[in-house]
């Protein structure tokens, strides 16, 4: 029996090889199955270049997937939606409907729907495939809009070179990015915040809530048309355009994409789009997420593969995108989803539960997402841990090649509200941060999205509360709020620095955004108070957001600069009666004094012989610290019998600070 690499690096794996052999066999004989022996995953995944309504050769020809169907008719402003025999399909093999009509009958910006009709039933649908769905202001009804303007957009930058890549993650929501009473658009995202993110430091744009969705309050993971970006935020060519701009500054674009369940709106999804409400999803009780209140696509049908594959393969084509951070895949990866499972064993992981067919399809897609994009990257989100998610797939592992460190904002959430400063735990801390696994890339992140939903709390609002109501302005002098800025950039350095192989910030946390995330619902009364960003705070000298952006950029550029995720890290100390704790990485030492009021004179740490320089200090005075750690000393390491090899560091280290040396080089002896 061939023994994987996934197994070799992890010999707790070996009682379950067989099922770990098994899943890995079923990924290229599926394969097989789908593109043959001459074919290629991308040229499987073109769905969207045959399905969907297309000019071709001077008529207009649409086609759908409906087997259960028993008429199909088109109707639209064309042709005062009325159903006319004129705008039947006609069936074909496969279960595949057809209609072609002159050149003339149709144009850009005609809105149009399909009547399906099936043994007992009929009802209005949104094409599956369209490209492009708009909403009615005043009757609030969707209907897909024909979307091929007589220029197509000329794209005008290069794409980033993903070589060697390493990622720190812009999460944003192009709505609710703008400071205004209302959804922002793609332009005004283009020309107001991404300047922001270049400045910031960032090199990857992570963009939510693309796919069209109908409920705006959802946050994006309500999918009902996959292949249409969001109207909301303006059209596919204003999409463009800043996926475009972005490549002009060399960020790379990844898009938060959903195909871990789909909305359950019949008229404008695909739940019931030719009556079988079983076309696209499971039947039976695995039909309906309980949690979510939505559909769970059935992984093991061709076409449900043939219908993601290919929406994979038109959002890195059509609109460029550099890779993807698949959302809920713990929901894919498990029958019952995870809910209510601890996964402290790895039997949870082999128990005879979880859904192969989604494994499979999750490998499918990240190998040809490779195979189109190379260096493309590629980031699940799971709470579960599944070992090898983020392993290549040659080694047994499902692709991927980040994976988010999802434990790690809810190991911050339970410090800060079960324990006092005192308590905190540097080794929980220390391990927490850096017990990866080996063999799979992590993006480490402190918050994300997520802790900012309504019913959470970001980090900065858990440490000031409604103390940020009153004293975030620099004439206000607040110990709750210092204690807060401190803790923020201290929690955020620490992070960054130690947790995995890449950095995620949700849009506003660097500068502590305060309250919570609330989109327009009846019980607010539609209101947009809370679905915005508030830069303007951040650009008021006189309040203190802007220390903590301008910590945030500093960070970020040392990060990108120093290169660090090329190396794991070296611990120093973790002392608890102390609360210090240090660790090198890549050149440069991390020191980080947790204790709330103890400050220590020439603390002593065992690093390599040479010559330490100060490059970052949570505590400087540009940051809204108190200065009191002089950024300009040189430490000079000296022979300590007692350390072995190592010398001794003696550093000043102020209370809650956290503090980043750079150990210089050695001139060359001629």
């Amino acid at each position: 029996m061939k023994v994987l690499d996934l197994i070799k690096n992890d010999p707790w794996l070996e009682p379950y090889s067989p099922a770990i052999l098994r899943r890995h066999e079923k990924i290229f004989v599926r394969e097989m199955e789908l593109v043959g022996s001459q074919g290629s995953l991308q040229s499987f995944a073109s769905g969207h270049l045959y399905f969907g309504l297309h000019r071709q050769d001077g008529e207009w020809v649409m086609r759908e997937w409906a087997p259960n169907a028993t008429a199909i008719f088109l109707m639209g402003s064309f042709n005062q939606w009325q159903l006319s025999d004129d705008y039947r399909f006609e069936r074909k093999e496969h279960g595949n409907w057809e209609i072609r009509l002159p050149g003339h009958m149709i144009a850009h910006g005609d809105h149009y729907k399909l009547v399906v009709r099936w043994d007992g039933g009929e009802g209005e649908r949104i094409p599956v495939w369209c490209n492009r769905v708009v909403q009615d202001p005043n009757t609030k009804v969707f209907d897909a809009e024909l979307w091929m303007p007589e220029n197509r957009y000329a794209w005008k930058h290069p794409l980033p070179d993903l070589d060697g890549f390493q990622p720190l993650v812009y999460e944003a929501h192009v709505g609710m990015a703008t400071e205004e009473h209302s959804v922002g658009t793609y332009t005004e995202f283009r020309e107001k915040i991404l300047p922001h993110v270049v400045e910031a430091g960032y090199n990857t744009l992570q963009l939510m809530a693309i796919q069209e969705h109908p409920y705006y309050g959802s946050f994006g993971y309500h999918v009902s048309s996959f292949f249409a970006p969001s109207s909301r935020f303006g059209n596919p060519d204003e999409l463009k355009a800043l996926i475009d701009e972005a490549h002009k500054h060399g960020m790379a674009v990844i898009m938060d994409i959903v195909h871990s369940h789909a909305v359950r709106n019949e008229v404008e999804g695909p739940g019931r789009f030719d009556g079988d409400p079983g076309q696209y999803f499971h039947r039976g009780d695995r039909r309906i997420h309980v949690a979510w209140d939505s559909l769970c696509f059935d992984y093991g049908k061709n076409e449900v593969l043939h219908f993601l594959l290919s929406n994979v393969n038109y959002w890195l084509t059509e609109f460029r995108f550099d890779g993807f951070r698949f959302d809920g895949v713990t929901s894919m990866l498990y029958y019952d989803h995870g809910l209510g499972k601890d996964f402290t064993s790895y039997d949870f992981y082999f128990d005879g539960g979880q859904d192969e067919d989604a494994l499979t399809y999750l490998s499918l897609a990240n190998k040809m997402i490779q195979e189109i994009r190379p260096g493309a990257i590629s980031i699940a989100e799971d709470m579960s841990g599944y070992p090898g998610l983020a392993a290549p797939i040659e080694a047994g592992g499902v692709g991927f090649n980040y994976r988010l460190a999802m434990g790690t904002p809810d190991f911050w959430i339970k410090t800060i509200k079960e324990r006092a400063d005192e308590q905190w735990n540097m080794q929980q801390i220390y391990h927490e941060l850096t017990n990866k696994r080996a063999d799979e890339k992590t993006v480490g992140y402190a918050e994300s999205h997520d802790q900012a939903l309504v019913g959470d709390k970001t980090i900065i609002f858990r440490l000031i509360d409604k103390e940020m109501y009153w004293h975030m302005n620099k004439a206000s002098q607040n110990l709750v709020v210092d204690r807060g800025i401190a803790l923020h950039k201290m929690i955020r350095l620490i992070t960054a620095a130690a947790a995995g192989n890449g950095y995620l910030n949700f849009m506003g946390n660097e500068f502590g955004h305060p309250e919570w995330i609330d989109f327009p619902r009846e019980g607010n009364n539609w209101s947009y108070k809370y679905a915005r960003r508030q830069w303007s705070l951040m650009k008021n000298k006189d309040l203190r957001y802007h220390f903590l952006s301008d910590f945030d950029r500093e960070m970020i550029r040392l990060i990108k600069k120093s290169g660090i995720y090329q190396t794991s890290c070296n611990h120093v100390k973790t002392d608890q009666g102390d609360l210090v704790i240090a660790f090198e990485r890549r050149g440069l030492l991390f020191i980080f004094n947790f204790h709330p009021s103890h400050s220590y004179t020439d603390y002593g740490l065992a690093v390599d012989a040479g010559k330490y320089k100060p490059v970052l200090c949570t505590d400087s005075p540009e940051f809204g610290g108190f200065g009191r750690y002089d950024t300009a000393t040189i430490h000079r390491s000296m022979v300590e019998k007692s350390f072995g090899l190592k010398h001794n560091l003696k550093v000043y280290l102020p209370s809650r600070t956290g503090i980043v040396l750079k150990r210089m080089k050695t001139p060359a002896v001629r």
